[in-house]
């Protein structure tokens, strides 16, 4: 799940129309965000013997990060197959503040904040070498950046760059013989 969560997510920025998930980049981001679970229970083995509460609460964190982004993929996917423009679905979530912060907007930026602080945490308990934790923390970084702008090219970048990272904690140092977090 470590290469494949960061890969499928690259790949459905591929599809992007106008900054937004077309129905085949939302099927792979829900599928890509599914992925992220078990990747993200993973790192958060690594941190678990040194940090055990951080690990706790921040997988939980991230698990919230992960459902938020699978309802962007889904608002994407529903407002391409209905053919409903960016503005008119923005301001039919107006109408609805609380269940569209909960849902998307308050908890959309707990994904790449997970991975941001989870880099540092991985270098402060010694798991990942320095150029790791950086690698991750400017993709995660470059994250919101992308998105939020809807720029194409700093989504791609920063899709690389946690491609790279989880390629180190699947190829270089496997976490899967970690025991389980839960």
């Amino acid at each position: 799940m470590l290469l494949a969560a960061p890969l499928l997510f690259g790949f459905s920025t591929f599809f992007w129309s106008n900054g937004e998930y077309d129905t085949r980049g939302a099927s792979l981001l829900i599928i890509a965000l599914m992925c992220w679970i078990p990747a993200f229970q993973s790192l958060f083995s690594l941190v678990k013997p040194f940090a055990p509460n951080y690990a706790q609460w921040g997988w939980l964190v991230a698990l919230y990060g992960c459902i938020s982004g699978v309802c962007f993929a889904f608002l994407g996917y529903f407002a391409t197959a209905l053919a409903v423009p960016h503005d008119t679905y923005v301001k039919a979530l107006e109408q609805y503040p609380i269940s569209s912060g909960v849902l998307l907007f308050w908890a959309g930026p707990l994904f790449p904040l997970s991975l941001l602080v989870l880099s540092g945490v991985l270098y402060r308990v010694n798991a990942a070498p320095g150029w790791i934790c950086l690698v991750l923390a400017v993709g995660a970084i470059l994250f919101p950046i992308s998105r939020i702008q809807r720029v194409e090219w700093v989504a791609h970048i920063s899709d690389l760059l946690i491609l790279i990272a989880l390629g180190y904690f699947a190829v270089i140092k496997p976490a899967a013989h970690q025991k389980p977090m839960y």
